[in-house]
């Protein structure tokens, strides 16, 4: 009686627990970034995204004025100003060194390795006195523990946005991306519609060919790849990558296709060549829209990966300002600001806002072709 047609398995739990842990895993480190995006470096080399939203006690890192801004007040030279840039802020403990960084209270006086006197307040501000001339170039390093409030900005994606190059790098993407899946995905509709309902000699072995090619890594093909291009004359060209994406992504859109269109009822067809309807015909106004899910599913798949290709396109395209995808500009931009992190969460928010926008449009669409391919 457990197996009645019909029947609730008592296992969902199980299964619906599985998919939210997975959408958790999914989504969880993406919120992540994005709360990490909206932050400055200070928050987050000192917190987590997940305590963003609290008061965070951290201890910073400060230079005091250089010895050329010293003052002389009586027999004294001073230097004076404020750890924090805005000038607001809570200091609770100062150091002279990493070993004790919150050794003294705030308000009370160090006494430096050099001989100096220093005091910093509440309010942020320090003096530096010393009866001798300040010597060198650098300042006095000030270890300071404050309390921040939670404070977010969007300077992260202005900079990103500002950055040279990056405008540039988003079209180059965009005249890479779409021809690249529009012609795989035409190639491969033709192919696939051969190979599911033509007859003709061979048949089996070329898809078993294409499913071999599979397997094929990548980055095994991409010097002969380029070198049979640079002798054809299209290496380092948008022709050049155009037909990369296609060779690299035809594969598996023929897989897919062949098995969505091999599925699909034999009596429509067999009825449409009945009325005299060529294989063209068939193709046209019967196959493809009923193919329509597919096509779209692969779509999606095809311009995401395109449009976060690195690899492919420093080789078939190149790496000068002109010729740079969006993605090899963001890495030249991090490639001067290694340890920027901000910029790194800013610019992967700002790189998936298109392939979003393509996700969202084409999954409209994904349905609509679900319920025009239903066929009783």
């Amino acid at each position: 009686m457990d197996n009645i047609v019909g029947q609730k398995s008592s296992l969902t739990w199980a299964v619906n627990l599985v998919a939210v842990a997975l959408v958790l895993l999914w989504t969880i480190p993406t919120f992540g970034l994005l709360v990490s995006s909206f932050r400055d470096r200070d928050q987050i080399l000192t917190s987590g995204w997940w305590q963003s939203m609290f008061p965070q006690e951290a201890t910073l890192q400060y230079r005091a004025g250089a010895p050329d801004t010293a003052v002389q007040e009586g027999g004294l030279y001073v230097i004076a100003g404020n750890v924090f840039d805005d000038g607001t802020g809570f200091v609770s403990a100062f150091g002279t060194s990493t070993r004790e960084p919150g050794a003294y209270a705030a308000g009370d006086v160090a006494q430096t390795n050099d001989g100096f006197e220093l005091t910093v307040q509440e309010d942020g501000s320090y003096r530096l006195t010393s009866a001798i001339p300040f010597e060198g170039t650098r300042g006095e390093r000030i270890f300071v523990t404050t309390t921040q409030a939670p404070s977010f900005t969007t300077e992260n994606f202005v900079r990103v946005m500002n950055a040279e190059g990056l405008g540039r790098g988003f079209l180059n993407t965009l005249t890479v991306s779409i021809p690249a899946t529009i012609i795989p995905i035409l190639v491969a509709a033709f192919a696939a519609y051969a190979l599911a309902w033509m007859d003709f000699p061979g048949r089996a072995l070329l898809i078993a060919t294409v499913v071999g090619l599979l397997v094929v890594p990548l980055q095994l093909a991409l010097i002969p790849l380029l070198q049979l291009h640079l002798k054809a004359g299209i290496g380092k060209s948008y022709l050049g990558i155009w037909l990369a994406h296609s060779a690299f992504g035809l594969p598996l859109a023929i897989y897919l296709l062949r098995n969505y269109m091999a599925g699909l009822p034999r009596d429509i067809i067999e009825s449409a060549r009945v009325d005299g309807a060529t294989d063209f015909q068939i193709f046209l106004k019967i196959i493809l829209p009923l193919s329509f899910p597919a096509l779209a599913s692969f779509a999606i798949f095809q311009f995401l990966w395109t449009w976060n290709d690195l690899l492919v396109a420093l080789v078939f395209l190149g790496s000068t300002q002109d010729q740079l995808v969006m993605t090899g500009q963001l890495k030249e931009l991090m490639g001067s600001r290694g340890g920027d992190w901000e910029i790194l969460a800013a610019s992967a928010f700002i790189s998936i806002a298109v392939p979003l926008a393509v996700f969202f449009a084409m999954q409209k669409y994904l349905v609509r072709g679900l319920l025009a391919g239903s066929v009783k």
